[in-house]
């Protein structure tokens, strides 16, 4: 729900759903744009015309027991840009494909089975999330939420309304769970960064998204760290290993994230009634990627 914060935030907040619903209808035109670091620092001018200045940087919250506190909405500081989407981390590299891709470093094995794969194979088409948008946190809608207690961090990621439990008071993995999209996840701090080890994957869904053929084995490991540079900036980071389709150890380049104008996440739920037809315009329109 939006809060009163005035016409301009509620426009923002519209401007973002009417993205998602277009990338939903759509799919291929609703790739990743660049994530930017945002930081918005207050400005004083003096009475005598003098330059302006940033004022002073507002101290990182914490919560009760001293560790940063993350709490909020967190998203790239814009919303989709279907025009302008690519997937991608650099500029003119997706981040499914390419010389520093998470399929750049598969085996021969799984190299030959991701030329027999496209678009239309893509698993988010019938609804299972993939695993990252920029990073776990946001989706492939760049908007995720934090709520931050003394021993876990919810994350409530606004693409297809999912969700991750965090302990982060280092407990171990829990051997009781079944494989799922999103991992079982698990986190400790190292200082004032948090460090979150995910295992137990199933194999349904793909790494990437809209198309980047990403797909993994359910030995997939991935390692996640969150920090806060400032009170309104967070730097994450994820490295994953895959030992039955990788070569090596997969980064991803460092993202960062702002605070959103609003106040929670809104709900995008998918639902399979259209699968049919977006299959067929994946497949068709290439996920709106020029060929």
């Amino acid at each position: 729900m939006q809060t009163d914060k005035g016409e301009e935030v509620f426009a923002m907040k519209k401007t973002h759903a009417a993205s998602l619903v277009t990338a939903a209808i759509v799919i291929a035109t609703a790739s990743l744009v660049v994530v930017s670091s945002l930081h918005v620092a207050a400005q004083s001018a003096t009475a005598s015309g003098a330059a302006k200045a940033s004022a002073p940087s507002k101290p990182i919250p914490r919560t009760a027991d001293g560790h940063p506190d993350m709490t909020g909405v967190w998203w790239p500081g814009h919303d989709l840009v279907p025009a302008q989407a690519t997937a991608v981390y650099r500029e003119g590299e997706r981040q499914g494909i390419g010389a520093q891709s998470f399929g750049s470093l598969y085996k021969p094995e799984a190299m030959a089975k991701a030329k027999t794969l496209s678009d239309k194979d893509d698993p988010a088409l019938w609804c299972i999330p993939s695993i990252i948008g920029p990073t776990p946190l946001v989706g492939n809608g760049l908007v995720g939420e934090i709520v931050m207690t003394p021993k876990t961090m919810y994350q409530l990621i606004e693409t297809y309304h999912g969700f991750r439990i965090i302990p982060t008071d280092g407990r171990p993995h829990r051997d009781d769970v079944v494989p799922s999209n999103r991992g079982d996840a698990v986190g400790r701090w190292q200082g004032d960064t948090l460090i979150v080890d995910v295992t137990n994957f199933s194999d349904r869904n793909w790494l990437h998204h809209h198309g980047d053929v990403s797909f993994h084995s359910d030995a997939l490991h991935m390692v996640e760290t969150y920090r806060l540079i400032d009170a309104d900036t967070l730097e994450i980071n994820v490295t994953a290993d895959d030992p039955n389709v990788l070569t090596s150890t997969w980064k991803a380049p460092p993202t960062k994230l702002v605070r959103a104008p609003f106040e929670h996440i809104m709900e995008t739920s998918c639902e399979n009634t259209e699968t049919a037809n977006l299959i067929d315009a994946a497949a068709k329109d290439n996920y709106g990627r020029k060929k």
